[in-house]
């Protein structure tokens, strides 16, 4: 077994991450400083990290659904003793065992986590082989021209290289009076001015802060920008700060969409995810909110 993938099927990161920790020569193999792409044999080689020997985790995995506030730092560690920043750390201390979020929302941005310890699932939900689509409502100052919205729908110039189509809708837009009118009746009076639009972009890509750059590169200012969805598990009614696992039905659907083995557990008794007319009710609430449901629809129509 290759050292990235032993490290990410014990919990302790992504293969990609773990291909970092190798590089900053912080795992260690029979004593020795382990390199990228050696073969380790998990009974009998002992394999260490942070002065502790890993071992491959031999209970299920673990998958959450956590809503990261705006402030907080995606992070399970923080870079000194003196950062007094909050990090994702700090929300999920009631969680059993180790699990880390997959994927990254900076500092500023606010939205859906997936949180597990499962390295194989982290790694293909990062990948861009898999095409994991990232939905987000983002809130821009002012009004919206079509020739913005073409641009973004097909892909922007950025100083990284150029961005892959993407699925963009207005959702709202909110007049000077402060009323709200639905993308489906925008106001045409010129005497009425915008001064905020939602939109709802889907990505397949996981640049840096690659939203806010998109906007920026076709002359549109954030003011708010919240995740909503990964593939087809959506943030729902959580709260910032809140966390949740995720329901058998989600996580099908999620081990589906990334070309993994799901094998759901035997049910015993009632559950939280039985069902009325085929769909999961659970004790967390609607699992869609009415915008999110609507702009799903419109997502797979355009696929």
């Amino acid at each position: 077994m290759r050292i990235q993938k032993f490290i990410a099927e014990c919990g302790v990161c992504s293969r990609r991450a773990a291909e970092e920790l190798v590089l900053a020569g912080k795992i260690f193999v029979n004593g020795k400083e382990a390199a990228v792409g050696m073969d380790v044999d998990p009974e009998n080689d002992r394999i260490m990290y942070s002065g502790k020997r890993l071992y491959i985790k031999a209970c299920d995995k673990q998958y959450f659904i956590f809503y990261k506030p705006r402030g907080v730092i995606t992070s399970m560690k923080r870079e000194s003793e003196d950062e007094k920043r909050p990090i994702v750390a700090d929300f999920i201390k009631k969680i059993k065992g180790r699990v880390y979020p997959v994927g990254r929302l900076d500092r500023d941005s606010e939205g859906i986590l997936i949180l597990t310890d499962d390295g194989e699932a982290a790694l293909r939900m990062t990948h861009p082989r898999y095409h994991i689509n990232k939905t987000y409502r983002v809130t821009v100052r002012g009004n919206v021209s079509e020739n913005q919205l073409a641009k973004l729908r097909d892909g922007v110039l950025l100083d990284d290289g150029m961005t892959k189509p993407a699925i963009v809708a207005i959702q709202s837009q909110t007049s000077e009076k402060g009323e709200n009118e639905d993308s489906d009746d925008i106001y045409t009076d010129e005497n009425i001015r915008i001064v905020k639009t939602a939109l709802h972009i889907t990505i397949s890509e996981g640049r840096n802060r690659q939203i806010r750059r998109m906007c920026e590169a076709v002359g549109l200012e954030v003011m708010l920008l919240k995740r909503i969805a990964v593939g087809e598990i959506l943030l729902g009614r959580l709260k910032p700060g809140e966390y949740r696992p995720m329901t058998e039905a989600e996580k099908a659907k999620l081990m589906k969409s990334l070309s993994l083995p799901y094998t759901p557990p035997e049910k015993k008794g009632k559950t939280l995810s039985e069902t009325k007319h085929g769909k999961p009710v659970h004790r967390y609430g609607r699992e869609k909110s009415v915008n999110e449901r609507r702009f799903l629809k419109q997502v797979k129509k355009m696929k």
